[in-house]
């Protein structure tokens, strides 16, 4: 094992799962360390990182950084992960929940259907199966009502300017320094492709030629009227690497000419070590269709720490609390693909 994996230096707030006996603490991960923005870094003393295993942990990292970064991706989820679950002390806004269209009336059936499946979505007694189907039903009829209501983009411009919804700290970094190692980026979200390009353009107000964006593309006449959506519909249960083909290179849609390398299906599917980003224990079936060699899950726990902790522990690589910044994550990643001679 490297000196440099062994060296993993413990934060300012430790909080060890349970499973994680005591003389391996020293091996353990947590969010502190030496990267560009080490100030903001530093400042967030309240952030909890949790690991289940770490040895588990550590042979991973060492499988990953042994295989370099050629071979490496990054599956994101997008609300809740890569966006804050709080933003001013109040709940964010989803990519979805953030759209205001022009008649209020359509903005109420769309919460009445939320209020009706929400609680569905998240009920441990439904059979995955007919839960699937639920969600099915919860996202075609709101995609209808969204085509019903006359939606145009530059609703989604004006929605978008008017919303809550913010990036957690580090996401900007994380995202350039995976850009600088042409390390593709794939988000997954059961939102809307064309919300969470206008919340890049204008929250980020730059492009990243290795993001890819995998979930509803939205299909606008020349009026800029929404009339349909494109492929099969993409929700929070089905959200993974069969729907590859649904997604286009982010500075495709938006115009970008940069000459550079873009992620093909086929290139990104040879990419056998993954890190995976995600709130929801269902996210960690968004690598399902990849035959990944090593891949490090790590969860995003926002709320009701107390009673999901045990269960995101045991799914998750590395468990992250109370809406924590991304800080962990880019420390991470800085050191599986370190600058060359460090």
């Amino acid at each position: 094992m490297s000196h440099r994996l062994h060296g993993i230096l413990l934060g300012t707030t430790i909080r060890t799962h349970r499973s994680i006996p005591p003389h391996l603490i020293s091996r353990a991960w947590f969010c502190s360390g030496r990267f560009r923005n080490q100030t903001h870094m530093e400042s967030h003393a309240s952030c909890e990182e949790v690991v289940g295993d770490s040895e588990l942990l550590v042979k991973k990292m060492a499988a990953i950084c042994n295989a370099g970064p050629a071979k490496l991706q990054v599956i994101a989820d997008f609300d809740g992960t890569l966006t804050k679950y709080r933003v001013n002390g109040c709940r964010g806004q989803s990519s979805h929940g953030l759209l205001q269209q022009e008649n209020p009336e359509y903005d109420k059936k769309r919460q009445e259907l939320y209020e009706h499946y929400h609680p569905l979505e998240f009920s441990p007694t439904i059979p995955i199966e007919e839960k699937s189907k639920l969600m099915e039903e919860w996202w075609t009829k709101t995609h209808g009502l969204l085509i019903e209501g006359g939606l145009t983009y530059d609703g989604i411009r004006q929605s978008v300017a008017n919303s809550t919804i913010a990036f957690r700290e580090g996401v900007v970094e994380l995202f350039e320094f995976l850009e600088e190692r042409d390390i593709p980026i794939l988000i997954f979200s059961a939102g809307l492709a064309d919300i969470i390009e206008e919340v890049l353009r204008q929250k980020i107000h730059r492009l990243f030629k290795n993001v890819k964006i995998v979930s509803n593309r939205m299909v606008f006449n020349n009026n800029g009227h929404l009339v349909c959506f494109q492929g099969k519909t993409i929700h929070s249960l089905n959200k993974n690497e069969h729907a590859l083909d649904m997604a286009a290179p982010l500075h495709d849609r938006l115009g970008d000419n940069i000459d550079a390398p873009t992620y093909e299906n086929a290139s990104v599917k040879t990419r056998r070590n993954v890190l995976l980003l995600g709130d929801h224990i269902g996210d960690l079936g968004m690598s399902d269709g990849l035959n990944y060699e090593n891949r490090i899950s790590m969860g995003f726990l926002n709320d009701n720490v107390e009673n999901s902790l045990d269960s995101y522990c045991k799914a998750f690589d590395v468990v992250y609390l109370n809406d924590a910044p991304m800080w962990g994550v880019v420390k991470l990643v800085s050191q599986l693909c370190p600058s060359d001679g460090h």
